[in-house]
């Protein structure tokens, strides 16, 4: 197992995955980057609940499939006179990865809109957000191509269409 999970459902939408289709898609994706022992949350929520954190986080007032919170290292502040050694000093990625949250009726809505089937959008979904934990975007259009490309092959990897082909 590479991923740690804590899954918390706050839904009462239906079609949510169980906690073992978490951890395959998220485990497909920290075994696929040679990444091992990284945990993160992954919370299932509501329209309200991911419309009030999109409004306070990204200053948009409405809802949306996923939003990520990757863990920020807070920065170290020693009493005066004491030093770290700079050997001593890690440039590893913590084990952390941080927060994915996801609304089950927006993925639903979405996945009946494109004829998807909804296991397969909660996938790319859910490999979508720990890419972002893992500092992956798709801002600009060449990030974009790196991370769309990340997302197909791990989709393949699980026997999943491409999500961005027209259906």
């Amino acid at each position: 197992m590479t991923a740690i999970l804590d899954l918390q459902i706050a839904s009462t939408g239906d079609n949510i995955p169980s906690q073992a289709d978490f951890q395959l898609w998220t485990d497909t994706v920290l075994t696929h980057l040679n990444l091992t022992e990284r945990e993160m949350t992954i919370r299932v929520v509501d329209e309200d609940e991911i419309q009030q954190l999109n409004h306070q986080y990204r200053g948009k007032d409405k809802t949306t499939n996923v939003l990520s919170f990757p863990f920020e290292q807070p920065a170290l502040f020693l009493p005066a006179g004491i030093t770290l050694d700079p050997a001593s000093i890690s440039d590893e990625m913590p084990n952390l990865l941080g927060d994915l949250v996801v609304c089950t009726q927006v993925v639903a809505t979405e996945a009946e809109q494109q004829n998807k089937i909804i296991s397969h959008h909660w996938a790319h979904m859910i490999i979508h957000g720990t890419l972002h934990l893992l500092g992956y975007d798709h801002i600009e259009d060449d990030e974009a191509d790196i991370m769309e490309s990340l997302e197909i092959t791990l989709l393949h990897k699980l026997a999943i269409d491409d999500p961005y082909q027209d259906h």
